[in-house]
């Protein structure tokens, strides 16, 4: 295994044209550059960034989080097991590299405090070029070269990106024959809107600390593969405080952490205890192969349209009445938007069905929303996008995906406007152009999004104002 990356994905945030993202797997997991880069000067509205964190406490039952905990930390993406525990002894240190955008500094301090008080991690900037962790801004043209399916990646025992380049495919930069973790390096696109680099920072840091694994049976997680959550969740931290825990160390195998785990998440996570397991089945490699192909690079339409056929035929086999089943109609709907509108506004009423009313999916619910919504727009519905739109904004600053809620926002002005109400539009719309500057990046890709949400307004396509 050469490295762990965050997937090139569709992003989640366009429109008729998108979905929730996912990636071939292999042993890396890897995350969708934005469509922007960064501009000097602007004449939107300044960038909006988010304060005060809001994370939500994990659902799961503590034996739920167990079986979590063992999957992600001695498993591989690709399905190798680990033989041992491997994490950082003692304090650790991060430092940043490379031409550094204007963001990543601010958005890594607030990580950095969220991982020293909700996960209980002594981990802390530094100016030394010996750091445990070092995180090198690069171009994106120069990630690509070195992982062509990768926005960004993180790599043990390297210091730059030539020196991965030297070394890959070698002992010295696989996972699984990793020992201890002292040294890593994480490549972050410089040239990226400030959410993507922000995205990538807070998966490729969590797992140069944490766990390797990714699992789609999450719904509440950075580490799953649909990446819809793209900031560290309540259950990402307490995954992790579990895997910093002072009963566990470097070297432990399988069964000694498990033997341990019970009492850990006892202590950390004491409202856990009482949960009922929902105990979700794993999921099969063949329905993973078959959402990655229907959503990732690679295939042709009728190809990506069989594979989500697959996958939603894998996942009535398996009875699944759960977000993999949601995930799964959504897929098919965003593969039937230019071909069978209606048959695709089916499947994203059936993924809002699947994915019910419990707080560890209402992110899910947010980007199928802004797809019933586009299409109520679209149909002159006003009065329905309005419903449909407002019980998720709030969602999308929760989770801190300034992206989506700038994209609720400028559909809300859409169907104000359609609704008559120009004055109230004009306000939201202006509002969401400072988160857009976050999501999007550059004016071009923030002006691009304005002029996509505006044409599903009939007025304006009747009008020739887009």
């Amino acid at each position: 295994m050469r490295s762990k990356a965050r997937k090139f994905v569709l992003p989640l945030y366009l429109l008729l044209g998108a979905c929730m993202p996912v990636a071939p797997t292999n042993d890396t997991a890897t995350r969708a550059a934005s469509p922007a880069s960064m501009g000097a000067d602007s004449a939107l509205p300044p960038m909006k960034s988010f304060s005060v964190p809001r994370p939500q406490a994990p659902v799961s039952s503590n034996s739920d989080m167990a079986r979590d905990f063992l999957d992600l930390a001695f498993t591989l993406e690709s399905g190798r097991p680990l033989p041992i525990l491997t994490r950082f002894e003692g304090p650790i240190t991060v430092r940043v590299s490379g031409p550094a955008p204007v963001s990543l500094t601010p958005d890594l301090n607030r990580l950095l405090h969220r991982l020293r008080n909700e996960a209980g991690i002594n981990i802390s900037m530094t100016g030394n070029a010996q750091a445990n962790i070092n995180v090198q801004a690069v171009s994106r043209a120069d990630i690509r070269k070195a992982l062509p399916s990768a926005a960004c990646f993180v790599v043990p025992n390297v210091s730059s990106l030539k020196e991965y380049m030297a070394a890959r495919r070698t002992k010295q930069t696989s996972w699984s024959q990793l020992k201890k973790r002292e040294r890593l390096t994480i490549f972050l696109p410089a040239d990226a809107a400030p959410q993507e680099v922000r995205d990538c920072l807070h998966e490729e840091l969590a797992q140069a600390i944490g766990p390797l694994n990714d699992l789609y049976r999450l719904p509440d997680s950075v580490f799953n593969d649909d990446n819809v959550h793209t900031v560290l969740t309540g259950f990402d931290m307490m995954i992790l405080r579990a895997y910093y825990d002072p009963s566990l160390s470097t070297g432990m195998t399988r069964s000694q952490v498990a033997d341990r785990l019970p009492s850990i998440f006892a202590r950390i996570n004491p409202r856990g205890q009482g949960g009922t397991p929902k105990r979700l089945a794993k999921t099969p490699r063949i329905w993973i192969d078959a959402v990655q192909t229907a959503l990732g690079p690679g295939a042709n339409p009728a190809q990506r349209r069989q594979a989500a056929t697959e996958a939603l035929k894998v996942a009535s086999a398996m009875g699944w009445s759960d977000h993999r089943r949601a995930f799964s109609h959504y897929a098919m709907g965003r593969l039937l938007q230019s071909v069978d509108p209606a048959a695709a506004q089916d499947h994203f009423v059936l993924a809002q069905r699947y994915f019910g009313n419990a707080p560890e999916t209402a992110l899910h619910r947010a980007y199928v929303a802004s797809q019933l919504a586009a299409y109520a727009i679209s149909a002159g519905r006003a009065d329905d996008a309005l419903y449909l739109l407002q019980a998720h904004l709030d969602t999308a600053m929760v989770h801190e995906n300034a992206a989506l809620l700038a994209t609720l926002m400028m559909l809300r002005a859409e169907a104000l406007d359609l609704a008559g109400r120009p004055t109230e539009a004009r306000s939201v719309r202006l509002d969401s152009l400072g988160w857009a500057r976050y999501g999007f990046g550059s004016d071009w890709a923030v002006r691009a999004k304005l002029r996509e949400v505006g044409s599903l307004n009939p007025a304006r396509r009747r009008l020739g104002a887009l």
